[in-house]
């Protein structure tokens, strides 16, 4: 399948009941983590899989030359540009209402990003999520990302490595340190929920095969994006995207007034929605008597 067809963005299904996401979202607050199975339908996990090799291909990705990104770990960032696939990845039903139920529903597209973890590759070095954002530790959720299993994750071939318990920790890890971890094993189509304070890190991989996947990572609305989608996507893209897509890339207003452009709502000014802007000070009017 090519990323970059046109026509219609498929719908996909939720397959998964309100109590099972409950369940997840509960988890991914209290514990730090969770791993949804079978949350990706196999023809999506697929499609991806063929057509990040074409993007590999034809945009020459080769892995970076740094050892926190991997020296043999191939990465395609700024997906949502590559095609009408990737536009399903972040509004998913089997996976955003876990998340927004995590942050809230104002939250937004921080960046979406392929990792390929090649043969022979070290592990990555433990990190947080929320790690440069100077806010005192622990606090609320800020961060909360998610990794899709479009291969089989396993310890033997880098599946991704947690430190439980250290989304609650007063401070963040040194990469530079061993830090005990366990792996985040799951079968194709799974996805990983964690919250952006949560140690963690790639593994190694020490098998033949790549470990494929893929990192949809969402941030508060109140906070900014790690990679910014209003710059970094063409407005005449954006204009193409379903409406929530839209709001999720930053073309909304977070609590009625974050995001607003001289009193008008981004999605009106600039891709022509219908919505008006509802910004806090308008409660502030009052009646006349």
């Amino acid at each position: 399948m090519d990323g970059t067809a046109t026509g219609p963005v498929a719908e996909d299904r939720r397959t998964l009941d309100d109590a099972v996401l409950a369940t997840h979202s509960e988890r991914v607050r209290s514990q730090g983590w969770s791993v949804i199975e079978n949350a990706i339908e196999p023809d999506l996990a697929d499609a991806i899989f063929e057509d990040l090799l074409r993007l590999e291909r034809e945009l020459g990705i080769v892995p970076a030359d740094n050892f926190f990104e991997g020296r043999r770990t191939t990465r395609i960032y700024n997906l949502l540009v590559h095609g009408l696939l990737y536009q399903r990845i972040p509004v998913h039903p089997n996976v955003l209402p876990v998340v927004e139920a995590v942050l809230d529903p104002g939250l937004l597209i921080s960046s979406l990003s392929s990792i390929a973890i090649g043969s022979d590759e070290l592990a990555q070095p433990i990190h947080s999520d929320d790690q440069l954002i100077p806010l005192p530790k622990p606090h609320p959720p800020l961060i909360c990302n998610t990794m899709w299993a479009i291969t089989d994750f396993t310890e033997a071939n880098g599946a991704t490595r947690l430190c439980p318990g250290t989304h609650l920790a007063d401070h963040s890890p040194n990469p530079l340190e061993h830090h005990d971890s366990i792996p985040a094993e799951m079968p194709k189509g799974g996805v990983l929920v964690w919250v952006g304070s949560l140690w963690h890190g790639g593994g190694a991989n020490t098998t033949a095969e790549r470990r494929v996947g893929i990192a949809m990572n969402y941030c508060a609305g109140y906070v900014r994006q790690q990679e910014n989608q209003q710059l970094g996507i063409p407005l005449g893209t954006v204009r193409r995207f379903p409406r929530r897509l839209q709001e999720l890339c930053g073309y909304s207003i977070y609590n009625g007034l974050i995001g607003h452009i001289d009193k008008q709502h981004p999605g009106k000014l600039l891709l022509g929605t219908e919505e008006d802007a509802s910004l806090v000070w308008d409660y502030a009017k009052g009646t006349d008597t």
